[in-house]
């Protein structure tokens, strides 16, 4: 692997973490090291999300840019009287992805590795080879004998299980490819603009937060929102890469390293107007590439937080990435960079005046 600078260390270690919806520990713990020198207080909402604030002018309208912490894997549900692990999905999976995967169980007793069980194509009938196995008729196999050895080794109902895969810098060393990009890609864009809001004078207050349990339903946003109060908010996330073999511009039109995913539409929300029109107003005047996006299926924290209190201008903004919702996924640093940059720039014109403009465009 290429040696690994200060930000991609950053991202390994943020991406290494295992926390899927309600186990959000570890990666909270990450953002909190790598955010807590830029900003001037960190406190957590009651289910865990970590909120850092960063002021710029007291009394300015309060801006809010949410990543969300956890990750799609899976859960303990029981265990056989022959050692088997039975597993229940967290977030959403499709079934073809998941077979013959390492994953990582955590328990309270330190890590154990596994595999989700799978057939040797040998013993299937010429029908079966060409059905997907269903979710429910799979499996983790961690080498054990026996239900006695399994809760020996700490493994309990309940306990999460993760994928398991090791973040590698590609042969173009902007494609960086890692397990949990959704969304700890929006982590550490969170982390990285306060970083580079620290030394600059900002007409607000602004909020990096890492959200918990966006995957099962946007509930992180939705506590964190309610105790921000933000006035502005800016959801970041992974996008869908359309530029791969089998997708058509009909179903994504994304392309990895042309620049943020300005969303127009997704199933939670319909994007803000005035804010983004100055968002696109913004990446014009500096040249900051950018693309559109929208996805009539999914939805991002935006959509819990628009709705909180009494409605929220949102917009989300997303990096285009493929193979999400699986083991492992790929994105572009160009895109990531590019984001951090556009919504610094935008923060940094979001004083009141502007801010009450656009509420009502």
């Amino acid at each position: 692997m290429a040696n690994l600078d200060e930000t991609l260390t950053m991202l390994k270690d943020l991406t290494d973490a295992n926390g899927i919806p309600g186990n959000e520990r570890q990666p909270r713990e990450v953002m909190r090291k790598y955010i807590e020198p830029y900003a001037d207080e960190i406190t957590t909402d009651g289910l865990g999300s970590l909120i850092a604030k960063k002021v710029g002018q007291d009394g300015g309208p309060k801006i809010m840019v949410a990543g969300h912490l956890d990750e799609v894997g899976f859960m303990v549900t029981s265990i056989d009287d022959k050692g088997f692990i039975r597993f229940q999905t967290v977030g959403g999976w499709w079934s073809q992805v998941m077979l013959a995967q390492r994953v990582t169980i955590v328990t309270n007793k330190g890590d154990i590795t596994g595999v989700i069980g799978s057939k040797p194509p040998h013993i299937l009938t010429p029908e079966a080879r060409k059905k997907p196995v269903e979710i429910k008729d799979m499996f983790i196999d961690i080498g054990a004998s026996s239900r006695d050895e399994v809760k020996a080794w700490g493994v309990r109902p309940g306990d999460m299980v993760v994928p398991y895969f090791e973040f590698t810098v590609m042969n173009n060393e902007k494609m960086l490819l890692a397990k949990a990009w959704d969304n700890r890609i929006g982590c550490a864009i969170a982390i990285d603009v306060l970083k580079r809001l620290k030394n600059e004078n900002h007409p607000n207050v602004v909020y990096g937060v890492g959200t918990v349990q966006e995957e099962v339903g946007l509930r992180g946003a939705k506590t964190s929102a309610h105790l921000i109060e933000p006035d502005i908010a800016f959801s970041v996330d992974v996008g869908i890469a359309g530029d791969t073999p089998g997708v058509s511009e009909k179903e994504a039109m994304g392309k990895m390293g042309e620049g943020p995913q300005i969303i127009l539409y997704d199933a939670s929300m319909v994007s803000h107007k005035g804010l983004r029109d100055l968002v696109v107003d913004v990446a014009d005047e500096l040249n900051i590439p950018y693309q559109f996006d929208a996805m009539p299926g999914g939805g991002t924290d935006s959509g819990s937080i628009h709705i909180a209190r009494n409605g929220v201008p949102a917009l989300s903004i997303t990096i285009a990435t493929r193979y999400i919702h699986s083991h492992s996924s790929m994105l572009h640093r160009d895109d990531f960079e590019n984001t951090v940059k556009l919504i610094v720039e935008v923060i940094k014109r979001l004083d009141r005046q502007t801010v009450d403009r656009i509420t009502f465009e």
